[in-house]
């Protein structure tokens, strides 16, 4: 890919000139202005319907951060991307999780394919055997739970896609581990009976000390409630490190590979989603890999200003480079995706949250936007206050599903009509004459009412984008997070980085090894005098 600093293109040139009069955009006015608002900036795509109208944007807006795009040669870096190239270059490593969701071998990434496709099948014929019967714990017994040990790409996405899916889940319960705190491992296992658990362990190295501490407490917990000779069946490993996996005890057919050219949180359509598969059954997972291609191919073949990832990349560059607002919110309107917003910061803060170029000189403009979010209508309850009268312009994607799972309409209306509310009182807000009028009709009196009122008024104008699917299957669910994935390589790609490396996890890992063996042996030398000083409290308190 071409290395460009964005800044120095003509397109953001014009942008920052178009920014100035922009800054004072009024939402309200621009829908009294243009009745056909909606329509222009509403995209729909396959059961999604995706409204940018009340984000704080024109179309002209809309043009000049596609020439952004254009300039920044966004066509020739999606080749790249799905034509397997080592975009990845800190790591001279392709980056081809959508490799994992095709059926269709291509010819710059057959070979690569081909494994995937093989190593799906070998998952989902263990899925099918667990599921039906076939491979049974060693007493014969049918497996009824399923625990998950990983963590970051090996958890966050796999536990968002089963709370997601649990209208599609079979008579398996899952739980999964991912601290290395004792007391989550301890407060899982009380949960389980070892003689029909199966236990997934998911590491690329098979080295990661939360994962390996953590299966090394299980197995020697199961094998002290059963025996050593079980491990073989009730323990199975996802990883590259078929050796340790080995060592470990798991029988070598039961080792399922992960590829260096698929990154630990974009994974879980791989054998990483092993547990979820196992849970929602393999037609279901499919159905996941299914609807990814579907936005892949969106992505690949529409033009950019009917392109959904392309379109909402734009506005969180439009937002974080010239409005300056440092944080997006994502509101889903159901209790399914309540792990979504958890599941995004990974994947967007840890890849975007660079501040050297793809020359790798320090940026001079803003990357990376701080994701946060909870279900509506939660949320409401909790920090819509900062949203709607707050201080901060906060970009807000609300997500919600037309028809619900079950057949509960007093519920669905009403929680859609604070969907669609929410965004309407944002955008609106409430003037001083509405308030005043408002407190006028109930029944305040004239100095009620001239204290009351600064209180009272909602500033408006504050931008949303709505995202209405049809339902919540697993096709949609998997086009969903394609979206977003899709969306924070076009960002990575506009701002000259590098999206799927991520050095700065590494840091932390490096030294909390370093005190760990300090804590082991009493050291306390060598440290800050702040790390000194807890160091010697942890040890009086534990000793």
């Amino acid at each position: 890919m071409k290395n460009t600093n964005p800044t120095s293109t003509e397109a953001w040139k014009a942008l920052a000139d178009h920014y100035k009069t922009a800054k004072n955009f009024n939402l309200k006015e621009a829908f009294q202005n243009n009745p056909d608002r909606a329509k222009e900036l509403t995209i729909h795509e396959g059961g999604f319907y995706v409204d940018l109208s009340k984000n704080l944007i024109l179309k002209e807006t809309q043009h000049k951060l596609v020439a952004l795009a254009n300039e920044c040669d966004l066509t020739e870096a999606i080749e790249s991307y799905f034509n397997g190239e080592k975009i990845n270059a800190t790591e001279n490593r392709a980056v081809l999780h959508t490799a994992l969701r095709t059926d269709q071998t291509h010819s710059k990434v057959g070979e690569n394919a081909k494994a995937a496709i093989a190593s799906k099948e070998k998952m989902f014929a263990f899925v099918d055997a667990v599921n039906n019967g076939q491979i049974t714990a060693a007493n014969g017994k049918k497996f009824d739970t399923v625990v998950n040990i990983g963590i970051g790409g090996s958890d966050l996405g796999p536990v968002m896609i089963y709370e997601a899916m649990q209208a599609y889940k079979n008579e398996l319960t899952l739980h999964f581990i991912s601290n290395v705190e004792g007391d989550h491992v301890e407060e899982v296992l009380k949960k389980i009976h070892p003689e029909t658990t199966l236990f997934v362990i998911v590491s690329k190295s098979f080295g990661t000390q939360e994962t390996l501490t953590n299966s090394t407490t299980i197995r020697n917990w199961f094998t002290n409630k059963v025996n050593a000779a079980a491990v073989a069946k009730h323990f199975i490993a996802v990883s590259s490190n078929v050796q340790r996996a080995v060592d470990f005890g798991i029988d070598q057919k039961n080792i399922f590979p992960m590829f260096d050219w698929v990154g630990g949180r974009f994974s879980l359509w791989s054998t990483v989603g092993m547990s979820v598969a196992l849970g929602i059954g393999s037609k279901n997972f499919q159905g996941l890999l299914d609807g990814a291609q579907e936005m892949d191919t969106h992505f690949k073949n529409t033009s950019f200003d009917k392109n959904i990832p392309v379109q909402l990349a734009l506005l969180t560059i439009w937002y974080n480079n010239f409005f300056e607002a440092q944080s997006e919110a994502v509101i889903p309107y159901t209790q399914y995706l309540h792990r979504f917003p958890a599941y995004l910061q990974q994947a967007i803060m840890e890849s975007n949250g660079k501040s050297a170029d793809r020359n790798g000189n320090r940026v001079n403009y803003e990357t990376g936007n701080i994701v946060w979010g909870e279900p509506g209508t939660n949320s409401q309850h909790a920090f819509f206050q900062l949203l709607h009268q707050g201080t901060k312009l906060i970009p807000a994607h609300f997500i919600a599903f037309a028809k619900a799972k079950y057949n509960h309409p007093d519920h669905h209306n009403k929680l859609m009509a604070n969907f669609f509310a929410q965004t309407e009182a944002l955008m609106n807000g409430k003037t001083k004459k509405e308030a005043k009028e408002d407190l006028t009709n109930s029944g305040k009196s004239s100095t009620e009412i001239e204290k009351l009122v600064p209180f009272k008024v909602f500033e408006g104008n504050k931008p949303t984008t709505t995202i209405l699917i049809d339902e919540l299957t697993p096709q949609s669910l998997g086009k969903l997070v394609a979206m977003y994935e899709h969306k924070i390589f076009v960002e990575g790609v506009i701002w000259n980085i590098y999206s799927y490396d991520q050095w700065g996890v590494e840091l932390g890992k490096v030294l909390a090894d370093a005190i760990l063996n300090d804590i082991e042996h009493s050291k306390y030398d060598g440290h800050d005098s702040s790390t000194k000083a807890l160091l010697q409290k942890f040890y009086s308190l534990n000793n």
